[in-house]
């Protein structure tokens, strides 16, 4: 499927969700949506691998006839008794199951026909994908996708109704293009990003724009000592702790290729976020075995796996990418005073956890490893804890790169971010500044960066070049100077110098204009003098 093909389809996609959700908001249709896309991507996966597994014993229905029953289905009701062996063997090869009449092609054709039990089925068979279909604990997947809500209509037949509208009209604009499942991945990405755009601030809790996204995994994948040598050859693991839809971690993956990593990690609070992570990743190729995300609060740290005493058992990362919410209200206590994350450097204040997000995630970096975070400007200047937080990170040489951005790019907030990359072990003993806040286009709603504007950032970061008025090098001395202020304007003018003026050419310019004057001034008096009238002066 070319790209063009794929960005159609998303549009598609977009304009049947635009179209039906009527006075439905926009983030409550979305979970609707991108759950049946799921549901499309899990049953053309199980099909394709059944089909596989059963050989020539697959059935091979007419294409017309009264029997609207799937493949599937018919070779349950011939092969009762295989059944079990047949769905242990699933489970082995692509770790889960779903019931014939819960695949899609049988909830499409329910919808169809209007049938009087398809929301019922899809209760049963979301409910049974929970619970029954995974090896790996995937509970509570759909628990945000209430089919018994109002929003869907007043009662049973009329909630009914609008579901069989909506898979129906799915079901038709999916069947306009290619059936490679990696293109669905890409329709739910698509579509992350076009309800994010009409989310406001409520996007921030879930989307990292691509443009910002492809200058984080870009940068973490790069070599942590050497970046100039290129991209590593393989990551054992990455991590974002505050993961959202896990755009951010699908990224690196891209970047990597498909095998480059060992495990992906996330954390997100947000119950609905958290389960769209879940089935992005798998929509995405990802196996339930190859990812891990956690669904619980960041900053208090409770996911036991990071909880381990044993220094010697610490979980630690290649590349941790984050994206957290900007100075985000917390309250922190006594005890996180103690937490093995902020002992040594201080607790963030409680106007502003940004320290706090940054503080947890370097904690779990390895010394070889790379984190890249977006962070309000604020961090880079403000007093206080954040001050010491911040000459604490200075002096001990962590804090390598320091990335100014344009203002407006996020959905979520107009206000101007930068990305802090930090290595616990970095060779320069400088910090590289890079100001990009005004190499951008302008758009309606949001600002963009261009291929261009990304390329520049990255190429900047990986050769360390300085440019005048866009990047510089600075000394740990220059930056203690400053009082370990990291304010970009300090260590980068933006001002474009006055042209210098040449004295004499600019005298000599005047000398003919002083001439040219004279001349017309005689002239005119001339004419004046002829008419018998008062004479200029």
């Amino acid at each position: 499927m070319t790209e063009q093909n794929q960005i159609q389809l998303g549009k598609t996609l977009w304009a049947i969700a635009d179209q039906l959700r009527g006075a439905m908001d926009a983030d409550d249709f979305r979970d609707y949506m991108l759950s049946f896309l799921f549901l499309r991507y899990l049953s053309d996966n199980y099909e394709t691998a059944a089909k596989k597994e059963l050989g020539s014993d697959y059935p091979k229905l007419p294409l017309a006839g009264d029997d609207n029953r799937v493949p599937l289905a018919v070779w349950y009701a011939d092969n009762a008794a295989d059944v079990p062996a047949f769905e242990k063997q699933m489970r082995r090869k692509v770790h889960y199951v779903i019931e014939p009449h819960h695949l899609w092609s049988s909830i499409a054709h329910m919808a169809r026909t209007q049938h009087a039990g398809l929301l019922n089925t899809l209760q049963e068979g979301f409910k049974y994908i929970e619970t029954e279909s995974f090896q790996s604990t995937f509970g509570g997947l759909f628990s945000e996708i209430d089919l018994g809500s109002s929003k869907l209509g007043k009662g049973y037949p009329e909630r009914n109704t609008k579901l069989c509208v909506i898979i129906k009209k799915i079901a038709d604009g999916l069947a306009e293009f290619s059936d490679k499942l990696d293109t669905l991945g890409d329709a739910y990405e698509y579509l992350i990003g076009q309800f994010a755009a009409g989310s406001g601030k409520k996007a921030g809790e879930f989307y990292t724009p691509q443009q910002i996204s492809d200058i984080l995994s870009a940068i973490v994948t790069l070599d942590s000592q050497e970046p100039k040598t290129g991209v590593k050859q393989r990551l054992d693991s990455v991590m974002d702790f505050a993961c959202g839809s896990g755009s951010l971690l699908l990224n690196v993956r891209k970047r990597m290729g498909p095998h480059g990593i060992g495990k992906i990690y996330g954390q997100e609070k947000n119950i609905t976020t958290y389960n769209l992570a879940r089935m992005n990743m798998l929509l995405h190729g990802v196996k339930d075995t190859e990812f891990e995300i956690y669904h619980g609060d960041t900053l208090t740290n409770d996911w036991d796996m990071l909880r381990e005493l044993n220094p010697a058992k610490k979980p630690a990362f290649d590349a941790i990418v984050a994206n957290p919410p900007f100075s985000y209200r917390w309250e922190p206590t006594d005890a996180l005073a103690d937490d093995v994350r902020f002992k040594n450097h201080g607790l963030a204040p409680k106007s502003a956890a940004d320290f706090a997000f940054l503080l947890h995630g370097f904690h779990f970096l390895k010394d070889e490893g790379v984190m890249a975070i977006i962070l309000p400007h604020g961090v880079l200047f403000r007093g206080g804890a954040e001050e010491r937080i911040r000459t604490k990170l200075l002096k001990d040489g962590h804090i390598d790169t320091v990335i100014g951005l344009p203002s407006n790019l996020f959905y979520s907030t107009g206000i101007p971010v930068c990305i802090l990359v930090l290595k616990k072990c970095k060779k320069p003993d400088d910090v590289l500044f890079i100001n990009a806040a005004e190499h951008f286009v302008k758009g309606k709603r949001q600002n963009q960066l261009t291929d261009e504007n990304i390329a520049k950032i990255i190429h900047t970061y990986q050769f360390r070049e300085e440019e005048a008025r866009y990047s510089r090098r600075v000394e740990m001395a220059e930056i203690e100077k400053n009082d370990f202020n990291l304010n970009i304007s300090r260590y980068i003018s933006t001002a474009v110098g006055e042209a210098e003026i040449d004295l004499d050419a600019t005298q000599g310019e005047l000398v003919k204009i002083e001439e040219a004057i004279a001349s017309a001034k005689a002239k005119h008096n001339g004419f004046l003098k002829e008419l018998g009238l008062k004479l200029l002066p």
